[in-house]
């Protein structure tokens, strides 16, 4: 045998003789963590970020469970899942964008939750707002709790607004955009009334379901967007560029878009909750009184002036082996002080209402708007594809927009190109419909 040298010959000897202390402090750890469970959370953003403050009083409240956060960039937050559920390593409890939620239930990722739900103290349906509780909902089940909610909006100027004769943003398509037009004939042809990213889908979409428009047809098999509703939306949409009114831009041909909105580039502006505070911190404190925000109008009104039902929820993962204590948390995010305190920490609007009501948010002048949106908005198809089903919405209506496509060309090429999409949906549905029918003879 090859001698060892002396300095390791005399570490190992160290190492040796301190063996039986070693094994009496690991029965002691064991002893010290025996009966205790730990849940896995993944969390996306900033919001997988702040998490670990409220997990704190969850352990406290709860001694025999720890959890171990761990932050994901929302970038490479969809990647990962999947590869986690493939390598069957999902979290035990994970915030999701509801976008992804029917993908997710479609693979069998997740846990149903009806029956938690029906059984909890916590948890009541009657609390969240009706259009993004159903985002959660597949096929009747429900697999996600909202977490915290986003939708669309006007951000306008109350002063170029003011101008044109109006105190408040008109509530029906037709007096908007005879508002819309007044500014215009005020601020002239080098600057507009809106701004609309060419490189949206949230804004064609949301005015065709404010038509009532369904966007998939034949239990969601196929594209529905030549359907009369979402044509006369498309056309509203484009208007807005046609006279003018909306710069064809993107978001990357507008440098900074709150210096625009300050200077009077645009007066109006339909975007999300997380503006409410980079409005703040970015404009000028003299600016500060001269923008508000209203609630979309509608094609007849406020009544049908619906938006986006957006956010992200917590979901339950079908391979946690610790399904008891991963609901408890969920539980415990979901309760009104916790998500009292969430707000707090991220300036994510709260997805219960009591949260609103008890904080008195509802009344804040700013998020009164949201307050108000948040009962008219509605959830997009849930299908596993809406997300590729999206991004053809901003290709075919960029066409349109720019002026490469008449409106007509361009919903027939979106509706081939979401039929294509759509394939393997069709196959697993007439698949299941063979054998449901084999099954009954």
């Amino acid at each position: 045998m090859t001698a060892l040298p002396g300095g390791l010959r005399a570490r190992l000897r160290r190492v040796v003789r301190l063996l039986p202390l070693l094994a009496v402090a690991a029965c002691n750890i064991a002893s010290a963590d025996e009966g205790v469970v730990t849940l896995r959370f993944w969390g996306m953003g900033r919001e997988g970020e702040v998490v670990a403050e409220l997990i704190k009083d969850f352990e406290r409240e709860n001694p025999n469970i720890r959890v171990e956060s761990q932050q994901i960039p929302w970038t490479a937050a969809h990647e990962k899942l999947l590869t986690a559920h493939v390598g069957r390593s999902t979290p035990d409890v994970a915030q999701l964008g509801n976008t992804w939620i029917a993908e997710f239930a479609a693979i069998g990722a997740l846990e149903s939750l009806d029956s938690l739900v029906a059984s909890s103290t916590e948890i009541n349906r009657a609390s969240y707002f009706d259009g993004i509780w159903a985002t959660n909902v597949v096929d009747n089940t429900l697999f996600g709790v909202p977490w915290y909610v986003d939708t669309r909006l006007v951000f306008y100027r109350k002063d170029l607004l003011a101008q044109a004769g109006y105190d408040s943003l008109p509530q029906s398509w037709a007096e908007w955009l005879e508002a819309m037009r007044a500014i215009k004939r005020n601020v002239g042809d080098r600057r507009y009334v809106i701004f609309l990213p060419s490189n949206e889908w949230m804004q064609p979409v949301v005015f065709g379901m404010q038509k009532g428009a369904t966007l998939l047809r034949d239990d969601d098999r196929y594209g529905d967007f030549r359907s009369p509703e979402f044509r006369e939306a498309f056309d509203f949409y484009l208007s807005m560029y046609r006279e003018g009114l909306a710069p064809a831009m993107g978001h990357n041909d507008v440098a900074n878009a709150y210096q625009e909105f300050e200077r009077g580039f645009f007066a109006m502006w339909i975007t999300g909750p997380w503006n409410m505070g980079e409005f703040k911190r970015r404009l000028a404190p003299e600016s500060q009184s001269l923008w508000g925000t209203a609630p979309l109008p509608g094609p007849t009104g406020a009544a049908s002036g619906y938006s986006n039902a957006g956010g992200a929820s917590v979901v339950l993962f079908r391979n946690s082996r610790y399904k008891e204590e991963a609901w408890k948390l969920i539980e415990f995010l979901s309760r009104p002080e916790q998500q009292q305190r969430f707000y707090e920490l991220t300036g994510s609007l709260p997805a219960r209402k009591e949260t609103w009501e008890r904080s008195n948010l509802a009344e804040d002048e700013h998020a009164r708007a949201f307050w108000l949106q948040l009962q008219r908005t509605r959830a997009l198809p849930a299908v596993p594809e809406i997300e590729t089903i999206m991004s053809r919405v901003i290709e075919y209506s960029e066409a349109s927009i720019r002026g490469n496509a008449p409106a007509a060309q361009s919903l027939t090429g979106l509706d081939a190109a979401v039929d294509r999409i759509l394939e393997k949906r069709r196959w697993v549905l007439d698949r299941e419909s063979t054998a449901s029918a084999e099954q009954q003879r």
